[in-house]
């Protein structure tokens, strides 16, 4: 039989056991022919994978244990060794090291278990492989979630660095900002930062405010004058409640980032301050402004301290009934119709709750 022919009734099966009868016969014909030819050619004339033969024709006992499993390589570790290595590994003296580590200070000391691959397979095996060092384990602060449905329910606070005569030379901006009206209930500049000078301000600002306790939240982000002992002392001893941003969330402070943006982009505001009464007189001229004459677009363009005191609405009616004069000359200049009256929000919040929360703490503020 020709080696054409061979290959042709190789290729007759296209089921699968029919094939690997077919495979066998082949086998077969290659052992029965290589007492002639060798096995070499005699698998060239059958069409066949030499390795492939080899691999058939060995025994199934010396490629698998008696249990099925991979034969263990005689170039690897006892049980014993391997357990000593990962009792190694894993004592107190190297469980923050890598096994590289390890492996270079038993080096040193005149040691040698096995290499650091080996350790790695060793770890592996037992779903060590991750960091072995000791990590800080950072807490998980929760998001603040504020409401104000009127002023003095929720105060906002923070300090930002004013530019001194000289390179390096900073004057410390204290400002607290109630965050329904945007009133700016105290300010103060400082040569740096100080729990006590923030302390002295909260006082005279809660006097001058006449808060009562359990009315005020004070929220700030987590400064070291913001979490004070002596400002949390002074907190607690008024019945303020206390509120701090997320390490590194600006979010968290959006009011009194926005107070500090509108300050510093100021016509009038100076590349640098000559002097500490530079900046205080700047500051005082400017939150006089801000409070009694800046229209903020958050309270329908009233300024902070009408809202602050209470007249909000009434200004809106007037400035209502203005339009509603306008609009009875001249209804065809009004194409959208009548005016409509405008309110002031409803709530302002620090991060808005959701739907259901958000009902429940309206209905809480108003009782």
């Amino acid at each position: 039989m020709c080696k054409k022919n061979f290959t042709a009734f190789r290729n007759l099966g296209s089921d699968p056991s029919i094939r690997a009868e077919q495979r066998q016969l082949l086998e077969q014909g290659v052992i029965e022919l290589s007492s002639l030819i060798g096995i070499r050619r005699a698998c060239e004339v059958f069409g066949l994978s030499r390795s492939g033969l080899y691999a058939r024709m060995k025994p199934k006992d010396e490629k698998t244990g008696s249990q099925g499993m991979k034969k263990k390589s005689h170039r690897a570790l006892s049980e014993q060794e391997r357990s000593n290595t990962l009792a190694v590994l894993n004592s107190v003296r190297f469980m923050d090291q890598s096994p590289r580590q390890v492996e270079a200070i038993m080096l040193d000391e005149g040691q040698y278990i096995c290499s650091a691959s080996t350790m790695y397979r060793i770890l592996r095996s037992e779903d060590q492989v991750k960091e072995r060092r000791n990590q800080a384990r950072h807490p998980k602060y929760k998001q603040p979630e504020l409401i104000a449905i009127g002023p003095n329910q929720v105060w906002s606070w923070d300090i930002t660095k004013l530019k001194g005569p000289d390179k390096l030379k900073y004057y410390c901006l204290y400002v607290v900002l109630d965050i329904y009206s945007r009133y700016v209930v105290a300010w103060q500049v400082a040569e740096r930062e100080s729990a006590q000078l923030a302390s002295d301000m909260f006082l005279s600002a809660s006097l001058r405010e006449g808060i009562q306790s359990n009315q005020l939240c004070i929220h700030a982000d987590r400064g070291s004058a913001m979490t004070s002992k002596s400002v949390s002392q002074l907190l607690s001893d008024l019945q303020i409640e206390r509120s701090h941003s997320r390490p590194h969330v600006s979010n968290d402070n959006p009011y009194s980032e926005s107070c500090f943006k509108t300050v510093k982009t100021c016509p009038a505001f100076p590349e640098r301050f000559g002097s500490i009464e530079d900046a205080r007189q700047f500051c005082a001229e400017f939150f006089d402004f801000y409070n009694h004459s800046h229209r903020h677009s958050g309270i329908v363009m009233l300024t902070p301290a009408t809202v602050h005191h209470g007249g909000g609405q009434i200004q809106l009616e007037r400035r209502y009934e203005e339009r509603l004069r306008r609009y009875e000359l001249h209804p065809e200049r009004y194409v959208n119709g009548p005016p409509r009256l405008e309110i002031l929000p409803k709530a302002v919040w620090i991060n808005k709750p959701k739907p259901q929360t958000l009902e429940e703490l309206l209905s809480d503020a108003a009782l």
